[in-house]
């Protein structure tokens, strides 16, 4: 209990950084974004994601450039994608219901599901989750790339009625496709980096 404590202790030194609060911002732009899409809003929930975008692209940056790379930056970071992503995911659901495409959305959900789980257990065994490797970096922003396309341009998309142009089913299978395999990618990159924690984890109890 004690290292958890430690950990926890760890984890918020040095919290109060910019990147950490662009972290923050971008967690509270989530159900902004998911209550205007729902109420029909489509036009300013997908402007109110791309800020929540950005804010993810200029947090690392700002993080590396003034030296404000934080322990709390590293998990908090991934946790904002998660939940931006979830949101996404939970909309565009509500949107092809009807539509076989759907289950390419579930795999989303089950994907990011596990990471939390593997993230929250290496916690409550006094061990830090590894920050977003390189393909951790290049899933996030596919996954924004083709589903903000999705949500401007697909099925009931916010500038369909403006441009009077709707995206082929077939571009976004492959928009969605693309990204389920970045993502998929991107979780088995995670696995030798997890599994390498709970060896050297056991090793450190059986020594003791």
């Amino acid at each position: 209990m004690s290292t958890l404590k430690e950990n926890v202790h760890d984890l918020f030194d040095g919290w109060n950084t910019i990147p950490n609060w662009l972290s923050f911002i971008r967690i509270a732009l989530i159900p902004v974004f998911a209550v205007l899409f729902v109420q029909g809003h489509q036009l300013v929930a997908v402007i109110v994601m791309i800020c929540a975008a950005l804010t993810d692209l200029f947090d690392g940056k700002i993080a590396r450039k003034f030296n404000q790379v934080s322990n709390l930056g590293k998990i908090l970071d991934p946790i904002a994608d998660k939940l931006s992503q979830m949101a996404i995911v939970i909309v565009l659901l509500y949107t092809y219901w009807e539509n076989p495409i759907k289950y390419l959305f579930f795999f989303f959900i089950v994907k990011e599901v596990l990471m939390l789980l593997g993230g929250a257990f290496l916690l409550s065994k006094g061990m830090r989750p590894t920050a977003a490797e390189i393909w951790g970096k290049v899933a996030t922003n596919v996954f924004y790339i083709a589903m903000i396309i999705i949500l401007a341009f697909g099925e009931n998309g916010a500038l369909c009625d403006v441009t009077h142009f709707t995206l082929p089913s077939v571009v976004t299978w492959v928009l969605v496709a693309l990204s389920a395999v970045s993502a998929l990618v991107s979780l088995l990159g995670y696995v030798p980096g997890f599994l390498k924690q709970l060896k050297e984890n056991k090793a450190q109890n059986t020594a003791k």
